[in-house]
């Protein structure tokens, strides 16, 4: 779609940048397999090629010919007077921004980092499964000093965490995030504290055995239903759930499975993960292999997961459609849960361990702690050793529960392996644009409740595709909020979520 584009430099640009994606695209194809089908002896090799392609990237995409290319490009779009929400303009603006992001960091760091992050997952694996915090420990100690040094790269900052937050969320400021966080801390705590004091929910019927087999052919076939093209995507397991894509075309979708815990590992899982998925296949397919390829940020990613999660999958007109269909694939199983008891057993408040399995009301605060963490870790005021036991303090004072082991606490999360400090703070960036988008969703679509209650989801994707998943990263975050919704981003419309919500499950 730029081939008329009258620039030989914005031409050469769109070349090059368009081959550092081809190596990225390939770069995923193996981190993908690490997590899911790669033998464990094949790690330390998996460890260099990840290295070699991330130093190959870098270099082509920092070379000083692409600085030259970028800035003849803009100033053939100044004479030519280029709409600045043109396609072209905007694939220039984002190219801008990440050259000038990447030759801030060496190199040579960037591939020490890939390598690094390759063998923290499996020692983050190891270290999970025999919960043991000090078999990942040493691994994290050096995530954290290379995460300070990366930081560094961008000084001066408002804040130390402020360059990894940006990395994740363009544009967004830590002080701005805490802000947030401390007004929906203290509406949620409330919240929670009033949920707590009324009679608590039965929810002992979705701890039922369902067999393996028979949730893996069921959530296929849910998800299936509901959008996601298994022609352009797959659907594996991994030790922790996520989404990755190498292309429009080819969207890769991963969860769990646990015999006694169906809902809370793989089914509600897997909703978030094809929330994801949606959104990977409905960019627009002509910015593949550009810099408007992917999502606008994680915040706008996680808005679409938590949406599909729970403002649809843990909606009583959701539920009506799929609990007919529940009994259908698990014979027996349901038979005596009526919609009632289902609807509040899916949605019970109960301050948990897991953050993937936590309700809505508690979620955020699972976030918050994390944030807290990183800040402190990223600081100083808080070492590597010491994190597995001020983490459980933090989950008695803020949930009231303890871990009872490491993979309970502190190894629960892959995110800290793969260098993702600045990634947490966008689930609940994403929590709170959802319901502002939710919001938008049922202004346009007012017999959306009847479409959901009949199994019909064709209209919502529609909408999702039409004002977020097309435009890709062409927008910011909050321009691409501000398109949907015609708001910023506020507290407002989540907290008034919740409260409606909850208040009536619970007869507040």
């Amino acid at each position: 779609m730029f081939d008329d584009v009258r620039s030989e430099a914005f031409q050469q640009l769109h070349a090059r940048v368009a081959e550092v994606a081809r190596y990225g695209a390939a770069a995923a194809v193996l981190g993908w397999d690490q997590e899911t089908f790669m033998p464990p002896k094949g790690q330390p090799a998996r460890a260099r090629q990840l290295r070699a392609l991330a130093q190959l990237m870098h270099q082509r995409g920092t070379d000083p010919q692409v600085g030259k290319w970028l800035a003849q490009a803009e100033a053939d779009m100044r004479s030519q007077g280029w709409d600045p929400d043109s396609d072209p303009a905007r694939f220039l603006k984002v190219a801008r921004r990440e050259y000038d992001r990447a030759t801030k960091v060496p190199t040579e760091w960037v591939a020490e980092f890939a390598q690094l992050t390759s063998e923290a997952k499996m020692h983050w694996q190891q270290a999970r499964a025999q919960k043991d915090f000090t078999l990942f420990a040493p691994y994290l100690r050096r995530i954290v000093a290379m995460k300070r040094d990366y930081a560094a790269f961008f000084a001066p900052y408002d804040h130390v965490y402020d360059p990894l937050l940006d990395a994740f969320e363009p544009g967004m400021k830590t002080a701005t995030v805490q802000q947030l966080f401390a007004r929906l801390r203290t509406e949620q705590v409330a919240l929670l504290k009033a949920i707590l004091a009324r009679p608590q929910v039965d929810d002992a019927f979705l701890y039922r055995p369902f067999p393996v087999a028979q949730q893996k052919a069921f959530v296929r076939w849910v998800l299936e239903h509901m959008g996601f093209d298994f022609e352009a995507g797959r659907l594996d397991e991994s030790a922790h759930p996520f989404t990755t894509g190498f292309s429009v075309h080819d969207v890769r979708l991963t969860t769990r499975y646990n015999e006694t815990d169906f809902f809370g590992q793989a089914f509600y899982s897997s909703l978030h993960e094809m929330g994801h998925g949606l959104y990977g296949q409905g960019v627009n397919p002509d910015y593949e292999e550009t810099p408007l390829a992917g999502g606008a940020s994680l915040g706008v990613h996680e808005s679409q997961s938590r949406l599909w999660e729970n403002l649809v999958g843990r909606s009583r007109p959701y539920l009506t459609w799929l609990l007919p269909h529940l009994r259908q694939a698990f014979p027996g199983v349901l038979d005596d849960v009526d919609l009632d008891a289902f609807y509040r057993g899916v949605n019970k408040v109960q301050p948990s361990l897991i953050r993937t399995e936590a309700d809505e009301v508690t979620y955020n605060l699972h976030i918050m702690l994390r944030l807290d963490l990183e800040i402190a870790l990223l600081e100083g005021s808080l070492d590597v050793d010491d994190l597995p036991e001020v983490w459980n303090r933090r989950m008695e004072e803020d949930l009231g529960v303890r871990p009872g082991n490491d993979a309970e606490g502190v190894l629960q999360d892959i995110h800290w392996a793969m260098g993702g400090l600045g990634y947490f703070p966008t689930y609940a960036l994403g929590n709170v644009m959802s319901a502002q988008i939710w919001q938008a969703v049922r202004r346009d679509l007012p017999d959306l409740d009847a479409q959901m209650q009949a199994g019909r989801f064709a209209d919502l994707l529609a909408w999702l595709r039409e004002h977020i998943h097309r435009y890709g990263r062409k927008f910011e975050p909050l321009e691409v909020l501000r398109k949907a919704t015609g708001q910023d981003l506020q507290a407002e419309p989540y907290l008034d979520y919740l409260r409606a919500k909850y208040g009536e499950i619970y007869g507040l």
